[in-house]
């Protein structure tokens, strides 16, 4: 990664020198202005860019807020703030700066400072070449982002949930939305499927279907009976230890013993 350029605002001349003069034994950073105040501060973001600014809070006419203030978003690089004092902390977070260093500055605390600036930069730097391929790919293929971000997705090796079932009726095929399954039951070697205040029959096992199916959403709770928790309304702990289930639309579906760890687990969140 190339150096990340660097400039040193503070209205005290003896604290910038002494600055620039740390940073200039730390690798990975070039000091490209020094400022004396918030307008020479102004002048130098837009004329350099730079990636990290050091901006002391306390100066004359214009302080270390008001210069974060007047940047415009497409020009706003990382701050770090410099001060003598800590009261201003909770402040400078709110306007999102990478850090804030007390002087006299420690030299492990300003290792520190830049190190997560760094992390900064390189997060901020994957997310705008992600954002460029993205680009050049809609460009050459005309696909969304959506759908490219989906081939991206399949690529890595990402499993891929369905919308649909497909689910065959004899001679009829009946595409049954995810969204809209609310529990499948096991009925000897077929499944029903309750989605929507209707029952479709599938010639599949439990194992068979379970693996299509987001785990994310759908909970095994009995050995025959799997549940898509964006329906689950309440639960009632039965006598045994085990739990009926309420859904919305009425349906009560009891969890057997053997589930109910990952049942509680999803009540308890």
């Amino acid at each position: 990664m190339n150096n990340l350029s660097a400039i040193i605002v503070d209205d005290e001349s003896l604290a910038r020198r002494g600055l620039a003069l740390r940073l200039q034994q730390i690798p990975g950073v070039d000091v490209v202005s020094e400022c004396a105040n918030g307008r020479e501060a102004l002048e130098a973001i837009a004329a350099h860019s730079p990636d990290l600014v050091f901006l002391d809070i306390q100066m004359p006419g214009m302080d270390g807020f008001d210069v974060v203030r007047k940047l415009q978003a497409g020009q706003m690089p990382m701050i770090i703030f410099v001060t003598a004092f800590d009261q201003y902390a909770v402040e400078a977070f709110k306007v999102h700066a990478v850090d804030y260093v007390l002087k006299p500055i420690d030299d492990d605390r300003l290792h520190e400072a830049i190190d997560r600036a760094v992390a900064h930069h390189s997060q901020e730097e994957s997310e705008r070449t992600k954002q460029r391929l993205m680009e050049l790919m809609m460009g050459l293929t005309g696909a969304s982002a959506s759908s490219i971000e989906e081939m991206a997705q399949a690529q890595r090796g990402l499993p891929q949930w369905p919308d649909k079932l497909v689910i065959k009726d004899g001679a009829d095929i009946h595409l049954v939305k995810i969204d809209d399954i609310h529990w499948i039951d096991a009925a000897g070697d077929y499944m029903c499927v309750h989605a929507d205040g209707e029952t479709h029959i599938m010639r599949i096992t439990m194992k068979q279907l379970e693996a299509m199916l987001n785990p994310a959403r759908f909970l095994r709770v009995h050995r025959s009976t799997l549940v898509n928790t964006d329906y689950i309304s309440g639960a009632q702990t039965l006598g045994n230890g085990e739990y009926m289930l309420s859904l919305e639309g009425g349906a009560q579906l009891k969890v057997s013993r053997g589930y109910r760890a990952r049942v509680r687990e999803l009540l308890a969140g």
